[in-house]
């Protein structure tokens, strides 16, 4: 407990670990602030009665999620850092089939340029597709009370679809902007910490619904403590998996030029056993979230409502479904981010070899064979984490505070943390050093 005080402490007496982490939490507030600004001609006070009915488990949820409730508030946030994740993922899958895009991946920094600018243009284009989408849903929506329509009849129109088209692209790329401004001049990675704040924003809510629970009498203080112990046991888990990996041995021939002798040390390539990170989750929800996004435009329907039932959020074939995705997502992302090929002949090319295997295709067997062994723990996982909202809502946990025992919010807060974190541990290990080498001890040794 003193070390993790000491740390804190440590952290705010470092000047430039200091000065960026109170300029991210001021870009962090920025983007706080842009998702309650309503878009001109939206009557706000309707447009809350319009969302209140509104499904979560939908498409509209899992996008309002990523923006961090900016949507159901139709504001010029609305769309939050989504289109750039949406490019930056097409960008990613054509990078696996596309020569073109492989060739710029092989080109180091000058070809992460390219890929950089094509996501942006990208971004532009989706987040305009997407805001002519929205534009229209608003002009559709109407009080479910007084059946008054969210935009009133003298604003609706062309005027409205561009204006709004407009704000939501310069919103987007604004975001896109201050995620870039967070990478270069606060700490950790900006586009995964505006996403985390706005899930993070969504707990205060989420505790005050278990409060009312407990304090009505629906929930014992008992079962309630239970509950929080499970919810840090499942962090944990979360923690230890994340953080898990295979080392697999590599040795480096010796090489003499001159006078030095370079290689013949052993060095260990980790393979995590979460490769894939969250995406298997998100692609999967997305998928699911279709069919009942859907059958919400048929609420009169008998059939339609009948079919709803089984893709229902907490229904046993939903969760069956959903973990058999996430699995085979699991795999087929892995297979992307992670190409054995590829490290086998980088490794082939700087003289290492994994001791008893042979160089070339027998190393890259090799590395496949372990990637897809300690995959399938790992996605079956990410499969009882994903469902596990569900089955929490089914005993009795309210279901804002459910989605925070897996899923899609608890994953990414973990995992955007533990980088910050490392972040924050580099910077502080950086200081000493620094520190160290002020005193002038090293100096006076060199050339005494």
């Amino acid at each position: 407990m003193s070390r993790l005080t000491d740390s804190l402490r440590n952290i705010f007496k470092v000047e430039d670990l200091r000065k960026r982490i109170l300029y991210t939490a001021g870009v962090l507030i920025v983007v706080r602030i842009g998702s309650h600004i309503t878009l001109p001609g939206v009557d706000a006070s309707l447009l809350a009665e319009a969302t209140k009915s509104q499904a979560q488990n939908t498409l509209f949820g899992l996008y309002d999620l990523f923006a961090g409730g900016a949507f159901q508030n139709a504001a010029v946030f609305a769309e939050g850092i989504m289109p750039y994740i949406s490019a930056s993922i097409v960008i990613q899958l054509l990078g696996a089939v596309v020569p073109y895009f492989q060739k710029l991946q092989k080109e180091g920094e000058e070809g992460q340029k390219k890929i950089t600018q094509l996501t942006r243009y990208g971004t532009v284009l989706i987040a305009a597709l997407q805001g002519w989408g929205i534009s229209v849903r608003l002009q559709s929506m109407t009080a479910p009370g007084s059946g008054l329509p969210v935009i009133p009849d003298a604003v609706r129109g062309l005027g409205f679809t561009i204006s709004t088209v407009i704000a939501l692209t310069a919103g987007t790329i604004f975001i896109m902007w201050l995620g870039e401004q967070i990478t270069d001049k606060g700490i950790g990675n900006g586009i995964s910490l505006i996403i985390t704040i706005g899930i993070i924003a969504r707990f205060p809510n989420a505790i005050l619904d278990e409060y009312q629970l407990v304090s009505s009498g629906a929930r014992s203080f008992i079962s309630e403590l239970v509950v929080v112990a499970l919810m840090i046991g499942i962090i944990a888990s979360i923690v230890y998996v994340t953080e898990g990996t295979r080392k697999v041995p590599v040795q480096y021939a010796k090489r003499v030029v001159g006078r030095k002798v370079y290689g013949g040390v052993t060095q260990y390539i980790p393979i995590r056993v979460n490769t894939a990170g969250v995406m298997p989750i998100i692609f999967a929800q997305s998928i699911m979230f279709v069919p009942q996004t859907i059958l919400t435009f048929f609420p009169n329907n008998e059939f339609m409502q009948s079919i709803a039932g089984y893709f229902s959020f907490t229904s046993f074939v939903y969760s069956f479904i959903y973990a058999l995705m996430i699995i085979f997502f699991t795999y087929f992302y892995t297979a992307i981010a992670f190409n054995p090929k590829d490290v086998a002949d980088n490794m082939k090319k700087q003289g290492g070899f994994v001791p008893g295997i042979r160089p070339g295709q027998h190393t890259a067997d090799f590395m496949d064979n372990i990637l897809t062994k300690i995959t399938l723990p790992g996605s079956i996982f990410l499969a009882i984490v994903a469902i596990l909202p569900a089955f929490m809502t089914r005993f009795g946990v309210s279901p804002s505070f459910s989605a925070f025992f897996g899923g899609t919010s608890l994953l990414i807060i973990v995992q955007v943390g533990l980088e910050t974190v490392h972040q924050i541990e580099s910077h502080l290990v950086m200081h000493h050093y620094d520190g160290f080498m002020k005193t002038g001890k090293l100096k006076s040794r060199r050339y005494s």
